[in-house]
């Protein structure tokens, strides 16, 4: 039997990726990737993301959203850009594959400055605003930021459709917390490979296996035994094994229990996969 899996975040329009994007899209496809969702981060991407998705429609599908590293003191003009984009978006066929699935990469990191605290944390509140306007998930980022976060989706816990909380990498405890938002995954990737990672005992402690994506985050945190070099689509398979292993399931089970949770918090990808004629 085949496997096939879905990667929910990947840097595809990223520099990267530029000279040899058509053999990693290959390289993917031979790996069994059926699917990768392309998230936004900056004003570049409002051009970048949906290039890459019309090049590669029906396999790269486009995200929007303004990631909280590139906030900055003109915040609100760029959320303007990607409102706009939006609403244009929503103008497209019901079935096209470049219709936004989910709003993001937003949220907040604290990680390495809080310069931009209020920005951030105002920026991120206005794009759940939109998850909730356009019944579309988010796709959440969040670093040094729980609290803030956390608080922040409570007061719209009963409107919010769902998201990830993207490239998860806590502990049980920080788990049990964002799992209270039961319409949210985790995207888990190649730190889950990691020697060090405490994931691989911590996830199946206290995550149910619905609520668990795949993710590369490509070009970024290539999984063992690809550490350290640039990450892409194709490998996967590699953090869906170590996956499969630490729940006791097969390779098979896993991959197809997480591309059902995929369809089920990205329904905009599941309309689209159900009635595709590509």
């Amino acid at each position: 039997m085949s496997l096939s899996f879905i990667d929910t975040h990947a840097h595809l329009d990223g520099e990267e990726f530029r000279d040899d994007l058509d053999a990693v899209i290959k390289r993917a496809h031979e790996a069994g990737v059926d699917a990768v969702f392309v998230p936004s981060i900056n004003t570049s991407s409002l051009t970048t993301v949906p290039e890459v998705c019309h090049r590669h429609a029906g396999f790269c599908f486009p995200m929007m959203g303004l990631q909280p590293e590139e906030v900055g003191k003109n915040w609100r003009d760029v959320l303007t850009m990607m409102k706009q984009s939006f609403d244009e978006n929503l103008l497209l066929p019901e079935n096209s594959p470049l219709r936004y699935i989910a709003v993001g990469e937003c949220g907040l990191d604290f990680y390495w400055s809080r310069e931009f605290e209020s920005e951030q944390l105002l920026a991120f509140e206005e794009q759940v605003k939109w998850s909730v306007e356009y019944k579309l998930p988010l796709m959440i980022h969040c670093r040094k930021a729980q609290n803030e976060m956390l608080r922040i989706l409570k007061a719209y816990e009963k409107e919010l459709p769902g998201g990830v909380f993207h490239c998860f990498t806590g502990n049980q405890k920080e788990a049990e917390a964002f799992l209270r938002f039961d319409k949210f995954c985790l995207g888990i990737g190649g730190v889950s490979t990691f020697k060090s990672s405490h994931l691989r005992e911590d996830l199946p402690a206290s995550v149910p296996l619905n609520r668990i994506v795949l993710e590369t985050d490509s070009p970024y945190m290539a999984p063992v035994p690809y550490r350290g070099q640039r990450n892409e689509s194709a490998f996967i398979g590699q953090v869906l094994h170590t996956l499969a292993e630490s729940y006791g399931i097969s390779d098979e089970e896993m991959a197809e229990v997480t591309n059902e949770n995929v369809c089920r918090v990205f329904p905009v990808y599941a309309h689209f996969k159900a009635n595709c004629k590509l």
